[in-house]
């Protein structure tokens, strides 16, 4: 268990330092610093360390294991740049993902995959992981197609091309606002 505390501990702040790289050079250096913070909370932190895995969030393994994961409902709730946060089942309509928002879930994913994938990282990971796990989710079909569309650029491009205000802005104004 104390093995697990310090291994979870140093993946959320690898993952955290990713995301905050990401983050800065889309422009949005504050969302890169208050990233996931509620992962330092009791109920998300704890139920992390107990089912870490060090390859896939423990997240997943814990709703595998027991059904549901009071991390994750925690989480969800709490962080803006989840397209769950997002979802009412009360409402017909999901609201568009606000451009900062938008560009930290791109960023955040982006980091996750590279943390997760250590050196096993290659640029049609995102994508590939978008496409069997992530657009899954019934979000906004614009913010589902930026998305997307961004993970198809880093394919192609690499994160170099996408990271950028420009790239992000451009993107997020062609897919989301059009």
């Amino acid at each position: 268990m104390i093995r697990n505390f310090f291994s979870h501990l140093s993946l959320v702040i690898r993952h955290k330092h990713r995301v905050l790289i990401n983050c800065a050079k889309c422009g949005l250096v504050w969302r890169g610093l208050v990233h996931d913070m509620s992962k330092f909370s009791p109920t998300e932190f704890f139920e992390s360390v107990k089912y870490y895995q060090g390859d896939r969030s423990p997240i997943g393994v814990c709703r595998r294991e027991t059904g549901l994961s009071q991390a994750w409902l925690h989480h969800k709730g709490r962080n803006k740049h989840h397209i769950e946060y997002w979802l009412d089942p009360e409402c017909s309509v999901t609201p568009l993902m606000p451009y900062q928002y938008a560009v930290e879930c791109v960023c955040d994913k982006l980091a996750a995959t590279r943390v997760y994938a250590g050196k096993n990282y290659s640029r049609e990971l995102p994508l590939k992981h978008w496409l069997k796990h992530g657009n899954k989710v019934n979000g906004n079909p614009r913010t589902m197609q930026f998305i997307e569309e961004v993970f198809l650029d880093v394919e192609k491009h690499g994160e170099t091309a996408v990271l950028s205000k420009k790239y992000m802005k451009t993107k997020y104004n062609e897919v989301c606002l059009k």
